[in-house]
C-alpha cells in the first residue's frame, strides 16, 4: 500500500473515499481509531492508503478534489 494523502480533515477524507470507491480503488484508512488514544483533539492525522497500481489514478482524484498531490 502507498500513501496517497495525509490529513486531519475528516471530511476530506470521507469524501476522497468516496471519489475512490466510485473509481473502483478500495481505500485503507490508517489511525482513524487514533482519536481515541488522543482524546478526540484531532492532533494525530489520518492516512489514506491505496494500493500501488491504482496510487497514478488515486492522485488525479485527489487533485481533482483540489487537494493537489
Amino acid at each position: 500500500m502507498e500513501e496517497l494523502i495525509r490529513t486531519n480533515d475528516i471530511v476530506l477524507i470521507s469524501y476522497l473515499e468516496h471519489c475512490l470507491r466510485e473509481a473502483g480503488i478500495e481505500p485503507l484508512i490508517l489511525d482513524a481509531h487514533t482519536s481515541i488514544v488522543e482524546g478526540s483533539l484531532g492532533v494525530l492525522p489520518r492516512r489514506i492508503m491505496v494500493a500501488p497500481e491504482d496510487i497514478a489514478t488515486a492522485r488525479r482524484i485527489v487533485k481533482d478534489a483540489g487537494e493537489g498531490v
